[in-house]
């Protein structure tokens, strides 16, 4: 890096965006609406550890309004796909119709959500497209293990107020596939076109991705959300196919009752989570995505070794 005039002292911020290794920093040791424009320190790259956004920074100001990026400040929670730090809450959007909700990605998510140990939301977005009211019971279901789920119509504004108290004093990061509405939903709570919205391919009912980068957005004091690209890279692999239903709220309580010690719950007998099936305590669709990410996760660990 070539030499930098510094102009001001030590501040701290966080990146809210990240463009060809130009990084955007919100100050937030003083109450103002000041984003810089900020390099690296060469030194990140020999240490073996870049910014990203979300990460808390210290930096520098420099000639022209510019900045440095001297340290980043301890990570709580980083995910290696989409590169992201820091958040505290993930935002699951479903479409209610067009295009038809992925449980599979939905579960895939909640787990690992569980596993960095952060809060969730499902939105089921688009609830006035789906007719027959199907949604519910995506709605019931989920509710009943605990999770908070909103409706909304992100094109009127119906629901936006419950999800906005929702997001209240997190940095959150909104997922979800390609057409479900996300960027629909940023424009709603901000009142204003923040981020690009797509449109449904007609031939195939599925979206057109038009997020390329992630963004961190404020809506108000310690509240942020991530825009994120359509997920597409979307990886739980950090989790172990042995540990999966750990991660599966309604599971937890009943490995317990296994018989076998290492008890993978697919092929064993006096299993606890499928006696629980048997009982209508766990839900049986959602057993059923459960086996088909536990051999997902089997089948990239077998072509590790």
């Amino acid at each position: 890096m070539r030499s930098l005039s510094i102009n001001g002292g030590k501040m701290k911020g966080v990146i809210t965006g990240n463009v060809s290794n130009l990084y955007q920093v919100k100050d937030i040791d003083k109450n103002l609406p000041i984003v810089y424009e900020a390099m690296a320190r060469g030194r990140f790259k020999k240490e073996g550890m870049t910014p990203v956004v979300g990460d808390f920074v210290e930096f520098e100001t420099t000639e022209n309004n510019k900045a440095v990026i001297n340290k980043i400040l301890e990570r709580k929670i980083y995910i290696k796909r989409p590169k992201l730090a820091n958040i505290t809450q993930l935002v699951f959007v479903m479409s209610s119709k067009e295009p038809k909700p992925d449980l599979l990605m939905l579960d895939k998510q909640l787990a690992f959500a569980e596993y960095l140990g952060i809060s969730s939301i499902i939105v089921l977005n688009k609830t006035d497209l789906d007719m027959e009211k199907e949604f519910r019971h995506i709605k019931d279901l989920y509710e009943k293990i605990g999770y908070t789920v909103i409706e909304t119509e992100a094109k009127n504004g119906k629901g936006i107020e419950k999800l906005i108290q929702a997001l209240k004093n997190n940095i959150n990061a909104f997922s979800g596939n390609s057409g479900v509405g996300k960027s629909t939903l940023i424009n709603s709570i901000f009142k204003q076109k923040m981020t690009v919205e797509g449109d449904i391919s007609k031939k195939n009912k599925r979206g057109k991705n038009t997020t390329t980068s992630i963004t961190l957005y404020e809506i108000d004091k310690n509240t942020y959300i991530a825009d994120t690209p359509g997920f597409s890279t979307f990886s739980i692999d950090e989790i172990s196919s042995q540990d999966l239903a750990n991660y599966f709220r309604e599971f937890k309580d009943k490995i317990r009752d296994c018989k076998f010690v290492g008890c993978t719950h697919i092929k064993e007998e006096n299993c606890g989570i499928k006696e629980a099936i048997q009982q209508g305590k766990i839900e049986a669709s959602r057993y059923e995505r459960f086996c088909k990410i536990i051999q997902e996760l089997k089948q990239k660990e077998e072509r590790k070794w």
